[in-house]
């Protein structure tokens, strides 16, 4: 998979990559490298160091004006891979073209860095170098593309990284500095055996580089550690020090290393061409600089940009404005109002808090404050709520009084079944169905009686006590209350579903029923609470836009603040299922 679209923005090769057949026709070196498959297509065996290093120079010839020489038995870079770590270079330090100072560490025969920076910025440039022959070639390259008052190359000993090669240089502050350390700790690492995932396909291009430059004891994550405590001792020597890494593996141990050094900058970022992704590490001691976000953190920032949005064509538009009149619109309302109504409508149903707020004349916006999740499992709900009514004590029959004790009666024998060993004479009227024969006077009578000592005896208590249901040996468990109405031993009788205990304490602690009225620039009164914003505990925060786009309707949905994005997707969902409904379904039908 591609991920050029995940380069540096300001990388010339995001866009437009590479156009082999132009440059094979300029370039005769290249030309004899490029060959056309049955597609028509000009193009490059990796494979190949030569084929390569061609590219490398071609690139570099064509693009930045330089002429380099490489051996094939040295590191070969990928220009728009390197060109990508320049340009987050420029984003650390603030500002591109401007005169700075950097060190590169093991520069390479290539030198590419500090070629690339200082043509293309003008920076300075100390680059160093432990292998004899990259030394040569990085000093002859520097030489002939005529930049060697910008670009010190420096000799130093093995295993010298900034530390001895900054002794001569005590008075300069530089600005950052740049590594691409080795990745590997030993041949069989480099060749892939136990630290490659098997289900990884091979690397696209070839591996050139020399042993000081693919391998150092321990790796790059003690390569790296070792340019940590490096900078541990220098500090403000530098404004930013920075390293490239070849496995995303040593980000984390990397970056904990910082943090219990107590490094107080640090970030990351990806650098991608092609199929290759390489990541970078960057820290500073200095508390005035500029701490680039890391691009997960960017991505994750651009998503949450992005509003919700579904779109009511025409006909939607108008079946509902057909309908708007039920919900208590004006007649003749425009699109945007009648969308509005009907999702006031729907968030009034689902107890959410809405408020309108000005915007322009073909729009309207309501900032909503959600409190409890009360659009999911609403099928459930109402079945709840019916089960419930079917459960509650029925009217007694014509010619019975409706005395409290007769309705406590009623409900001790309804929420309770007999035994079927039971006899028919112990088995209360009120269990019996609507078409149920009823029992002699006498019997109603006793039933009266029993029931009224019940209730005498609740009335006497101030604690929840045992009643003995008629016809049964278990007790039911009511709560008394210093005076006993029917209203409130129909109370104790409907037992509220744990939903519904909800929904009432979220009802006390924000009443959406006490709301204020409000006219909007048409006339209209509002339903509004009185203050939303005064809401501590919710779940999320949203604004909503209902746009007029031509003939149809737009709405969007952008995030504000809350506890998971996931619950507004859902509530967007709910809000267009609903409106597309009415319009299949119309109300009252």
């Amino acid at each position: 998979m591609s991920l050029n679209k995940s380069m540096h923005p300001r990388n010339r090769y995001k866009d437009k990559p590479p156009d082999f057949a132009y440059l094979a026709s300029k370039y005769p070196d290249f030309e004899q490298h490029v060959h056309t498959n049955l597609a028509g297509r000009a193009m490059l065996n990796f494979k190949e160091p030569e084929a390569v290093r061609a590219l490398t120079c071609t690139l570099l010839k064509e693009d930045f004006g330089l002429t380099i020489d490489i051996p094939l038995e040295r590191l070969i870079p990928t220009v728009p891979l390197r060109l990508n770590y320049i340009h987050w270079v420029e984003d650390l330090i603030g500002g591109q073209g401007e005169p700075r100072r950097g060190i590169d560490i093991g520069t390479g025969a290539s030198c590419i860095y500090p070629l690339l920076g200082a043509s293309m910025n003008g920076w300075h440039y100390l680059a160093t170098e432990v292998d004899d022959i990259c030394f040569d070639y990085a000093t002859r390259n520097v030489e002939q593309n005529n930049l060697s008052d910008l670009i010190k190359v420096v000799k130093v000993p093995q295993k010298t990284l900034l530390m001895d090669a900054l002794k001569e240089e005590s008075a300069i502050v530089y600005d950052f500095c740049m590594c691409n350390p080795p990745f590997f700790a030993n041949q069989l690492e480099a060749k892939g055996v136990n630290s490659r995932n098997s289900r990884r396909p091979p690397p696209s291009s070839v591996n050139t580089g020399g042993v000081t430059e693919i391998m150092a004891e321990g790796g790059e994550l003690e390569f790296v550690k070792r340019i940590i405590h490096d900078s541990l001792q220098l500090k403000t020597r530098l404004r930013w020090y920075s390293c490239m890494l070849g496995k995303k593996c040593s980000l984390a141990p990397l970056k904990e290393e910082l943090r219990k050094q107590g490094v107080p900058k640090v970030t990351h970022t990806e650098f991608c061409q092609g199929r290759t992704m390489r990541w970078a590490l960057a820290w500073s001691f200095y508390d005035d600089v500029t701490v680039p976000s890391p691009p997960s953190k960017k991505r994750k920032l651009e998503k949450s940009r992005k509003p919700l949005t579904f779109m009511l064509l025409q006909p939607t538009v108008k079946e509902l404005q057909s309908q708007a009149s039920s919900i208590g619109c004006p007649s003749n309302p425009r699109p945007v109002e009648t969308i509005t109504a009907w999702l006031e409508k729907t968030l009034s149903d689902l107890k959410v808090l809405y408020k309108r707020v000005p915007c322009g004349r073909k729009e309207q916006s309501l900032f909503l404050t959600v409190v409890e999740n009360t659009w999911i499992h609403g099928r459930q709900r109402r079945r709840d709520q019916g089960r419930h009514l079917r459960e509650l004590p029925r009217a007694p029959p014509s010619g019975i009084s409706t005395t409290p004790s007769s309705v406590t009666a009623q409900h001790h024998s309804s929420t309770h079944i007999p035994d079927s060993s039971h006899s028919e004479s112990h088995t209360p009227t009120a269990a019996q169905g609507p078409g149920s024969v009823p029992q002699s006077g006498t019997n109603q009578a006793n039933s009266q009686r029993a029931s009224g000592q019940e209730v005498q005896s609740q009335e006497e208590e101030t604690s929840c006590v045992p009643v003995k249901n008629s016809g049964t040996e278990e007790d039911v468990i009511m709560e008394s209350s210093p005076s006993i109405t029917p209203n409130t031993i129909l109370a104790q009788t409907a037992l509220p579903t744990t939903t519904q205990k909800q929904e009432a304490i979220i009802t006390e602690e924000v009443p959406t029923e006490t709301q204020e009225q409000e006219v909007n620039a048409t006339g209209q009164e509002v339903m509004q609470p009185q203050s939303p914003g005064a809401v501590q505990h919710f779940l999320f925060k949203c604004l909503v836009n209902v746009k007029a786009e031509e003939q149809d309707v737009a709405v969007e949905i952008h995030w504000v603040e809350g506890q998971n994005k996931d619950l507004m997707n859902q509530l967007c969902t709910y809000l267009k299922n609903t409106l597309f409904r009415v319009v299949a379904k119309p109300l009252g039908t």
